[in-house]
């Protein structure tokens, strides 16, 4: 425990993204099996102890320390695991140190394992017993899987590729077949084994993406044009007679939409983007607000799948049968995907059209008069382009459209996470109403500088005027611009309106708070 409580040491205070390969790398080529498998599962996420919940980790913590102490320290500090690794106390007599191999992290990992919801808590707290601060921090993180370090599951795995000299996108390929503490892949890493192979399972393959188009312009003879919908990209994979769903950071998302899954029969890879059919859209595709009823949940009720049916969109196909078409141009993916939709149930499965535009002049002006819910832009994509993975120059753009923007007044602001613990760095902001009242309309936590975060931080210090546990409320003075992609009907909020992507576009100091924006500026921008 004492080496992964020293790598995320590290990693926290690390911002270079070349050094954290190297200490994630040096890490995993130094540890042995099981410790560095399990780490690896913690730091890509994929790591699960049921048995330890947060409330678990608060409960024993409470019979150690004064529960008003925890709390505010709690407040203060911002992360549940550093609070409680700062304040559990040293017992009187700690017994033998455990650190020697005993509490090493595939032990730790397996012993929860092997525990039910009441005896786990007992386990972790007779664990803590025998750790410095920093290895109940590490201890902490990686129970709860809650380690918000700044480390995306991608570079985890680019960091493993890089130590032991492997392809990514093999690692990619064969990752979710494998699971923790993924011995099999260490083994082909280090010579033991041979390489694993996806036959037959249905893992996920990394998705080609597309760069940005800013100021480039292309010929319309060489690209086609299709519309970027606003939903989530997704993978559909049907292999072994099992269909998955995968995001597009890898993560299996099937338990969310098994009506989609259970309607995808057919051996391949597609590649789509999953959608609802929203409320206010009569059966159409609906905003990326109805498509939110859906994401995240572990189980689906009958109501939620007859309210929000889910489909996809599709843009691509990977593999056909088993038949591996990724190197084929896009024009023939194209046409093979078009055969493909025609076999599929048109209630989960439709085809993304692609946009008739006889110049790049042409596709502007479409793309500037286009304001539908579920548009989130334009993609272009070169005919000729393999399906590589991820983001090849020349290949593929998006072109997002121009955002909203609209004044809003901070309301109110929340402690951050990770290293923004310490800092007041969530803000919800609102719209005037008819009636002269005040009603939040959005959350933001990112559009800013640091420099802005540390002026955003002193003036919510500086003007509270309520405090509700870690969130403040202030006064009603300071006016935020805030940039989204669209916003929407919602029942769910007083405003009656949701926000897509809001962020803070810029601090006006200069304006008023009396003149920032009214709820029917907003509901004038409803797609």
């Amino acid at each position: 425990m004492r080496a992964f409580s020293q790598l995320l040491d590290a990693l926290v205070y690390t911002r270079s993204r070349s050094t954290k390969l190297k200490l994630i790398g040096d890490y995993l080529r130094r540890t042995p099996d099981p410790d560095r498998g399990y780490a690896l599962a913690a730091l890509t996420g994929e790591l699960s102890l049921p048995a330890v919940k947060g409330a678990a980790v608060r409960a024993i913590v409470e019979e150690r320390i004064d529960p008003t102490l925890f709390h505010m320290s709690w407040d203060y500090v911002g992360d549940l695991a550093e609070t409680a690794a700062l304040l559990w106390p040293k017992p009187v007599d700690r017994g033998a140190d455990l650190d020697d191999g005993t509490l090493g992290i595939g032990r730790v990992v397996e012993r929860l394992s092997a525990l039910g919801r009441s005896e786990a808590p007992g386990a972790l707290a007779g664990m803590l017993d025998h750790l410095d601060a920093s290895g109940r921090f590490a201890l902490l993180k990686l129970a709860t899987g809650e380690l918000r370090i700044g480390i995306s599951a991608r570079l985890a795995k680019v960091a493993l590729a890089q130590a032991f000299g492997l392809d990514v996108d093999a690692v990619e390929e064969v990752w979710h077949g494998i699971g923790p503490p993924y011995q099999a892949l260490f083994d082909w890493a280090e010579g033991r084994g041979p390489q694993p192979t996806a036959e037959d399972v249905p893992v996920f393959r990394p998705f080609m993406l597309a760069h940005p188009l800013e100021d480039v312009r292309v010929s319309m003879d060489e690209y086609a044009a299709e519309w970027k919908w606003d939903g989530i990209r997704v993978q559909l994979v049907h292999a072994g007679g099992e269909t998955r769903l995968y995001s597009r950071a890898g993560d299996d998302i099937t338990r969310s939409f098994p009506d989609v899954a259970a309607a995808f029969d057919r051996e391949g890879v597609l590649d789509g983007e999953l959608l609802v059919r929203g409320e206010f859209q009569g059966g159409e595709a609906g905003s990326f607000n109805a498509l939110q009823q859906r994401l995240g949940r572990k189980t689906v009720s009958a109501r939620m799948l007859a309210d929000y049916p889910a489909f996809v969109r599709l843009y691509d196909v990977l593999i056909d049968g088993r038949e591996d078409v990724r190197m084929s141009p896009w024009s023939e993916r194209r046409t093979r995907l078009e055969s493909l939709v025609a076999q599929l149930d048109p209630e989960r499965f439709d085809l993304s059209s692609l946009i008739e535009a006889e110049s790049f002049e042409a596709l502007e002006e479409i793309r500037g008069g286009t304001r539908d819910a579920a548009i989130e832009g334009v993609m272009l994509k070169r005919r000729d382009s393999q399906y590589v993975p991820g983001r090849r120059v020349g290949l593929w753009y998006k072109w997002k459209r121009d955002p909203l923007n609209v004044d809003c007044v901070l309301m109110y602001a929340a402690r951050g996470s990770g290293k923004r613990s310490s800092y007041y760095s969530d803000y919800t902001f609102g719209c005037w109403s008819e009636t002269g009242e005040l009603l939040p309309v959005g959350k933001a936590y990112f559009g800013f500088t640091d420099e802005e975060l540390m002026w955003l931080d002193r003036f919510v210090r500086n003007h509270t005027v309520q405090r509700f546990g870690p969130v403040r409320e202030v006064e009603k003075k300071l006016v935020l611009e805030v940039a989204f992609d669209s916003v929407h009907l919602s029942k769910r909020h007083k405003s009656g309106l949701a926000m897509r992507f809001p962020r803070v576009s810029r601090i006006r100091r200069d304006k008023p708070a009396e003149e920032a924006d009214t709820i029917e500026t907003l509901r004038r921008m409803v797609t």
